[in-house]
């Protein structure tokens, strides 16, 4: 029987996220442990902690480490089935909770704690708000996101499609889920991945996709969405996210709201104090507004909430033919 490792689960707007501090990543930045991580020990861990039988194709995590330098709190390197990623927005919600709840970051009862923390695509905060010793809610504040091209019209297996590829963490090709035939609903789910993972690959080589920081580049995932129009704070739309290679985001996708929001502020559908409601393919919400505009783009602050699901403890039997976990997508 080999070591256990001991994970802290949560759930942002209903994505899972697995926090994990024991796993020893190499590098000098958090952007150069992901690269090793994925040729090492690390990525058995992520597969033996992420996939069947111990996890599921819609499992979610992150390996725990040090801060670039002093100014933030700890970075993390995001992973999911298929390998590492270079944003997570919900992730980085849920780190903001558990980070105050443990105690790594001290907090108010009342007010704002400010958790800074690197990840692969630079240094963003989660704003952990604070009432009578709860956490109430979650902001986090995105790297500069912007649009890469829009309208690249795209021949797929449903029809002739135009899709704008934009960059808020990760590298997303977006489109209205109407223009192949869908609605954003639980019982479209089947298509709506079959279709994201075809837009997906057929732009991951787009030059619009390859950035100046390789570690970065490539199409991660697809949010198709439903225009709802809009209410009383600013745009209102459904999405879902097929990312990594048809895996599907139950909550909103937070670096994905943070693309949709550069989107809309490219195009004028959302302002200066507006906000982009943002629900998920389960009926879960995001608030997105712009905090700051930049010479290529905005910065995006995002609203959610996170939750403590519970502490679970794996280790591998000596005899378990199954120690590198498997997928059945």
């Amino acid at each position: 029987m080999t070591p256990s490792i001991t994970t802290q689960d949560w759930h942002t707007a209903g994505e899972p996220f697995r926090i994990v501090t024991s796993v020893e990543t190499e590098g000098e930045s958090v952007a150069e442990r992901r690269m090793h991580a994925a040729a090492g020990e690390p990525d058995r861990v992520r597969r033996f902690l992420c996939l069947e039988p111990r996890g599921h194709d819609d499992m979610y995590g992150g390996f725990i480490t040090p801060p670039d330098d002093a100014g933030a709190d700890f970075g993390v390197v995001f992973w999911h089935k298929d390998g590492f990623s270079t944003a997570c927005g919900h992730g980085t919600m849920a780190l903001g909770a558990w980070a105050v709840t443990t105690g790594r970051v001290t907090a108010p009862d009342d007010g704002e704690a400010v958790v800074t923390i690197d990840v692969p695509s630079g240094r963003v905060q989660a704003r952990v708000q604070r009432t009578r010793g709860r956490t109430t809610g979650v902001i986090f504040r995105s790297v500069e996101s912007r649009v890469l091209q829009r309208e690249i019209t795209l021949e797929t297996t449903r029809g002739i499609v135009t899709v704008d590829l934009v960059y808020g963490g990760a590298i997303y090709a977006t489109l209205a889920a109407d223009s192949v035939g869908l609605t954003v609903q639980p019982e479209h789910v089947t298509d709506l991945i079959a279709i994201g993972r075809e837009i997906k690959w057929a732009l991951n080589d787009h030059p619009a996709a390859q950035l100046e920081d390789p570690r970065l580049g490539g199409v991660y995932g697809t949010v198709l969405f439903d225009d709802l129009g809009r209410n009383e704070t600013g745009p209102w739309q459904r999405n879902v996210t097929i990312f990594a290679d048809g895996q599907v985001d139950r909550s909103p996708c937070g670096s994905g709201t943070a693309a949709r929001t550069a989107l809309l502020a490219s195009t004028g559908a959302l302002t200066d104090g507006e906000r982009l409601t943002h629900d998920s393919i389960i009926g879960t919400r995001f608030h997105s507004r712009i905090a700051e505009t930049t010479p290529d783009g905005v910065i995006p602050e995002i609203a959610g909430t996170a939750h403590p699901i519970g502490t679970c403890s794996f280790a591998l039997a000596d005899d378990d033919p199954l120690p590198r976990g498997f997928s059945l997508r």
